[in-house]
């Protein structure tokens, strides 16, 4: 398969592409800095997120899935988060690009019902912005009426460095705990659990949490 990865050059994006291209898959590395790109084994296109939509057009062009790993702390934009959301709504159909799978957040994820993680007094005040925006784009998805097949995977609480486990466990709009209370993936694992999904689309048009 060949797979767009946008923002292939941060930390939870770069773990994405080295799980795809380990499977066999072809990896398209969009990103604003090409000179980031280190590898050589995959193909890497120029965009501009705040540029124009027709530059998304063709940075997507000719691809089977799109991975979307956006946040707006590096440029101190949240609002880039849900208007790529909606520019990717938008110019996937009119690329023939079908199927789209977006790194979430996990601050939109109930602890019980009705009450969001984001809510809670330990959810961490310089964070909140970002889950903010990330639930913003969520409810883009939802309110999709366009063709494409999206899937927001939601990490756990805690998404921390570490090795494979190659294991986890899916959830849907409810926030994982471990028998500890403790909600916590590894970005290694959550990179598996993302190429799982678009592997097997067992979730389309879904939100899905993915935690130990």
């Amino acid at each position: 398969m060949k797979i767009a990865v946008l923002g292939a050059t941060g930390w939870i994006g770069s773990h994405i592409v080295n799980e795809a291209t380990q499977r066999g898959h072809q990896v398209v590395a969009l990103v604003r800095d090409t000179s980031k790109v280190k590898r050589t084994d995959i193909e890497v296109r120029k965009v501009d997120l705040l540029s124009t939509a027709n530059e998304l057009a063709n940075a997507i062009a000719g691809v089977d899935a799109v991975i979307a790993s956006i946040g707006g702390r590096a440029l101190g934009n949240h609002d880039i988060v849900k208007t790529t959301a909606e520019r990717l709504m938008n110019t996937l159909p009119q690329v023939s690009v079908n199927r789209m799978l977006w790194v979430g957040g996990a601050g939109s994820l109930e602890v019980e019902p009705g009450i969001r993680l984001i809510s809670t007094a330990q959810f961490p005040n310089e964070y909140k912005a970002e889950a903010i925006a990330q639930s913003e784009a969520l409810e883009v998805f939802k309110q999709n009426t366009t063709t494409v097949d999206w899937t927001f995977v939601s990490p756990a609480a805690e998404i921390i460095p570490g090795e494979k486990l190659s294991r986890y466990r899916v959830g849907a709009d409810q926030l994982l705990v471990d028998d500890n209370g403790d909600s916590k993936i590894s970005v290694s694992d959550y990179a598996i659990a993302m190429i799982d999904e678009l592997e097997s689309n067992n979730h389309p048009c879904q939100r899905i949490g993915v935690a130990y």
